[in-house]
């Protein structure tokens, strides 16, 4: 069978196999030298650009600290259901790990029914019973008194009365 194409016309077919394999070969070394980017390894060595890679990463502002716990506005910590939202519904909204679904009465009765305070010390230290696993602050980085209005909102929802604390003394 004869080639009629105008390539194997031009170049014998032994120096047309050496190309064919030379070229991709010439290209892939190319490239992987690095020769291609000289014009972009040129710029990337100017002051300008090596000042702003040796910049750090992030900058640490130092303010002048609250003298107490007791000075921080309550207008800065979220209340129970913004708390709730951003964390707490992660598992409380499925009932996930144990955790009693909002509004569910029957699983909240007997938490309630141990009281506010000790509600309110699981959820910041954690806990681990039969139902479940409760992670301390759920797992979150809120204020003490941040978790207890999140467990007032859960609370409240299925049935209790319990108030949305301003603060909370450290015991």
């Amino acid at each position: 069978m004869k080639n009629n194409s105008a390539l194997a016309n031009f170049f014998p077919p032994p120096l047309l196999r050496i190309l064919v394999g030379a070229v991709p070969i010439a290209v892939i070394c190319y490239f992987l030298s690095g020769l291609h980017d000289l014009r972009a390894a040129a710029g990337s060595m100017t002051q300008e650009a090596i000042a702003e890679r040796l910049q750090p990463v992030a900058h640490l502002a130092m303010t002048e600290a609250a003298s107490s716990a007791g000075s921080a506005t309550t207008a800065a910590l979220k209340n129970g259901q913004a708390v709730y939202q951003e964390t707490c519904a992660a598992c409380h909204a499925e009932g996930i790990a144990g955790a009693p679904k909002l509004g569910d009465k029957k699983a909240w009765g007997p938490r309630i029914a141990q009281g506010s305070d000790t509600m309110v010390k699981h959820a910041i230290e954690g806990f681990t019973g039969k139902a479940g696993t409760m992670p301390p602050k759920g797992g979150g980085s809120f204020e003490d008194v941040e978790v207890a209005r999140a467990v007032a909102f859960m609370a409240n929802k299925a049935g209790a009365s319990f108030s949305e604390p301003a603060s909370i003394g450290k015991k």
